[in-house]
This record gives structure tokens, sequence and C-alpha cells, in this order.
């Protein structure tokens, strides 16, 4: 034989780890579209099930998953069986950190907002980035509105979501195991932070779920 033969590109496998299965679906037809070969399942169980035949280059997790292991945690156990597992992680959180409720991102790993999933380009830039030997991971957000979420520290998220699923200041104190006093205090600092305080027209507890609500979707056992 004279000459050697093209050499192409072996496919890429990616999974894909999301709840609702509208945003599965989508996804998956996203990143098919880029050339991977998907497979997609609901929660981390199923997940590590698939993992175990499938050996992905790539991980594709909402963050909060309704269960535990939530999408950090799945991705913690994926990539100390496969170091060279690209990340990416999904969620309407408007930044890593509060993503990721006090637990440390893998490295390598892009975050993308899931309002900014509206071009194709977006999605296959965090896919490159978390697949490439970058130290820091790529962030993407929605630029067209400003997230007022964003100025919110993680403990004031977490405040805000509990304001939203509708607990009272005392039920909100036995759930950060605080005083009734001490969390008045963060839900004012809350508020505050929000600009919500100095507005006499309006209730800023509901302005601020309602907030909450359209930036960062309902808390999971909402009811609807």
């Amino acid at each position: 034989m004279s000459g050697a033969k093209s050499q192409s590109r072996p496919v890429r496998h990616a999974l894909v780890v999301e709840d609702s299965a509208s945003l599965r679906a989508l996804i998956a037809g996203a990143v098919t579209s880029l050339g991977f070969e998907v497979e997609a399942v609901a929660d981390s169980k199923s997940a590590m099930k698939a993992f175990a035949h499938s050996d992905p280059d790539l991980l594709i997790a909402d963050v909060d998953l309704g269960s535990r292991p939530n999408g950090v945690e799945l991705a913690h156990i994926l990539r100390s069986q496969a170091p060279y597992l690209g990340i990416v992680f999904l969620t309407h959180f408007p930044t890593p950190e509060s993503a990721a409720h006090n637990l440390v991102l893998p490295e390598r790993s892009a975050f993308v907002n899931k309002s900014s999933l509206t071009d194709l380009s977006d999605l296959e830039r965090s896919i490159e980035s978390a697949l490439s030997d970058e130290a820091e991971p790529a962030v993407i957000t929605a630029g067209v509105e400003v997230n007022p979420l964003a100025a919110l520290t993680a403990g004031q998220l977490s405040v805000l979501a509990d304001i939203a699923a509708g607990y009272t200041n005392a039920e909100i104190a036995v759930r950060r195991g605080s005083s009734v006093r001490a969390a008045e205090r963060m839900i004012v600092r809350t508020f505050d932070a929000l600009g919500l305080s100095d507005d006499p027209a309006h209730n800023p507890r509901v302005m601020a779920a309602m907030l909450y609500a359209r930036h960062a979707g309902l808390p999971p056992g909402t009811a609807t």
C-alpha cells in the first residue's frame, strides 16, 4: 500500500444528567448535533450505571438533580475514576460559587447558566473548554439581563431559596440551625442586597420570592 490512510477524528461520548425530561432531551439533541454520541439520564444513580459501560469523554450535569448525589458530587465521583473526564455544569444559579452550595467544583470544569442556552455556540464553547487543558473553567452566563441574584452571597441565596419555598422566619431559623433573630437579620440583609428594603409600596418577601423564581427557578419541593 502506498501512503497512509487518513485518520478520522474518533467519536466522542457524552453523558447528560438532567432531571427535567424536556431539558434533558433538548441538551442531548444539541450535544448530538455537535458530533457526540450521547446517553441521557435523569439522576446520579442512573448516571453511574451508564458511566460503567459507556466510558464517556464528557459529563454534562445539572447541579441540583433533586436527589443525592447532586451534580457536583457525581462529578467528583466520576472524575476520581476517569481523570480525563470533561465536566460541564448546568444551573439556574448566577455564579459557580452559589450553584455549588459550598462544594468545591472539580478542576477544568465549565459552568453554564441555563438561561444562556439560547445559542448552540455557548454550549459548544463550554464543552470545548471542559475538554481542554485549561486550568480555569469557562463561565457562561446570560448577557441580556442583569441578574440581581448575582449580588448575593451563598448564604443569602440559601435564605432567598427558603423564602421562595414559603418557609417562615422560624422555619428558616430551624433549617439554618440559628436563632429566629439571627435568621431575621439575614433576611433583612438579603432584602437590602436586592434593593427591596426601601420600597414601601411592595411586600419585600413577595418581591424576593418572585425574583428568585424568575432568575433561579422554583426551589425543589415547591408546589406548582
